[in-house]
């Protein structure tokens, strides 16, 4: 690499994995000369969101790379986050824009609210840099065919956080679908928990170490209310999708992955569901209080059939509740799973017939997983695509964003998976972006 500098390696190799070309750069190979690679062959990194969820995807980061700068709009949060992830030594910033100039930074993590994912990852990636996102990746459908368009031209490495993906009892989950042990799949049930009510809440100016204007980035600006910011963002129609999003994003994903549904989904949605504010058109008549659904119930059918039931909590025929989980049901059992348990008929026979020694290598097509920041770090080095690339997690978290419009709007939705269009509902249709503000467009 003598010669050449770093920013023109970084396109360099971007070009050749847009075209399909192997090759090997690693967060090593941006340094200028062999002597420097020896003595740093750890990537640099990143942290752009520092929250705790931010701050907690970063330091898993760390355990592959040195955190060189981190970035938040909360002053407290990028401190806190630089005495934690490096001794004080990173480089701080309030704008991730400035962190992006950084020719020096390989990957970053993005921690976020989630109406900045698909903005920041999007630059990142023009920036040269590789990707690991928290999820859900996107704030509408539209995002996600940015995003989607964004990897493909400038072949960079990108890992959704949707974590279950690299934990042993989903992938054992989906391994028994692939090898027939439940039979013909008719049927699942994901519940993934209700959202709470909150509010009215009291407007009162910012804090001075918040930029609450930058805060709001896309979304129209409002009144600083506390509850609308970090961790409470996630209940507000303005930032997120409530626990459609937030927990579907999980529990949905693992249902698209066992149907080996990770390039289609449904094409149907009907359900119900209580807001904690009237809705008028689709869109809250108060501006204070939490307006994402508290409880919810969606019936969305795949072309061949087979039903995706998404709800706040699952009851069973003999009046038991769950209210976390995956349940899969076919012609031949059924089986249970979340992050503490595996269960059911077929996981019970596995002591007399075991799955095949390459029973789960296959379902992760031959990559290394179990460690999910470690599969992204590999792929850095591979090219490859992570476990939880980012196609995949647009059409699950497309099944999602559908399930908002329909209890929104309340009425059913036809879905057209090839064209992505909801069909003959113009005024749907429209949902599938959003006006962003003057100044905070997504430009690619």
């Amino acid at each position: 690499m003598h010669g050449t500098t770093r920013r023109e390696f970084l396109k360099r190799t971007a070009a050749l994995a847009a075209a399909g070309y192997g090759f090997f750069p690693g967060g090593a190979a941006v340094a200028q000369d062999a002597k420097a690679r020896e003595k740093n062959d750890r990537p640099l990194i990143g942290a752009i969101g520092c929250g705790g969820q931010g701050t907690s995807i970063a330091g898993s980061a760390k355990r592959f790379g040195d955190i060189v700068a981190v970035c938040d709009v909360d002053a407290t949060h990028a401190e806190r986050a630089n005495a934690k992830l490096a001794d004080g030594k990173a480089e701080v910033f309030g704008d991730y824009r400035k962190l992006l100039e950084r020719d020096d930074v390989d990957a970053v993590t993005i921690g976020t609210p989630d109406h900045w994912h698909a903005k920041i990852a999007i630059e990142a990636m023009q920036s040269g840099k590789d990707v690991y996102c928290e999820k859900p990746l996107t704030l509408t459908i539209e995002e996600g065919r940015l995003i989607c368009k964004a990897v493909k031209e400038t072949g960079r490495v990108f890992q959704v956080g949707t974590q279950q993906r690299s934990h042993g009892p989903f992938a054992q989950a989906v391994a028994l679908c692939r090898e027939g042990r439940l039979g013909e799949i008719r049927r699942i049930l994901v519940a993934i928990g209700g959202a709470p009510k909150g509010g009215p809440f009291q407007k009162e100016p910012p804090a001075s170490h918040l930029d609450w204007d930058f805060w709001q980035g896309q979304t129209p600006a409002v009144e600083y209310i506390r509850q609308r910011c970090h961790h409470d963002f996630r209940w507000w129609f303005e930032y997120s999708g409530g626990k459609m999003t937030d927990w579907g994003a999980h529990h949905v994903d693992i249902a698209h992955w066992a149907l080996g549904a990770d390039d289609t989904g449904p094409v149907s949605f009907e359900g119900m569901a209580e807001f904690p504010v009237p809705l008028e058109k689709g869109h809250p008549t108060a501006d204070d209080q939490f307006n994402t659904a508290t409880t919810f119930r969606v019936l969305t059918k795949f072309g061949d059939g087979v039903e995706l039931v998404i709800a706040d909590h699952i009851r069973e025929d003999d009046g038991t509740d769950f209210e976390n989980g995956v349940q899969i049901e076919g012609t031949q059992g059924r089986i249970f799973v979340n992050r503490g348990r595996i269960s059911g008929k077929p996981v019970e026979e596995l002591t007399g017939k075991p799955l095949p020694e390459d029973a789960i290598a296959r379902v992760y097509k031959g990559k290394k997983h179990g460690d999910h920041m470690g599969n992204f770090f590999e792929c850095i080095k591979t090219r490859e695509q992570p476990v939880s690339d980012v196609f995949s997690h647009h059409r699950a978290i497309t099944t999602c964003h559908l399930a908002n419009i329909c209890l929104r709007l309340g009425r059913p939705l036809r879905w057209d998976p090839k064209t992505e269009e909801i069909v003959g509902d113009e005024e749907a249709n429209r949902w599938q972006s959003r006006e962003q503000r003057k100044g905070y467009e997504i430009a690619l």
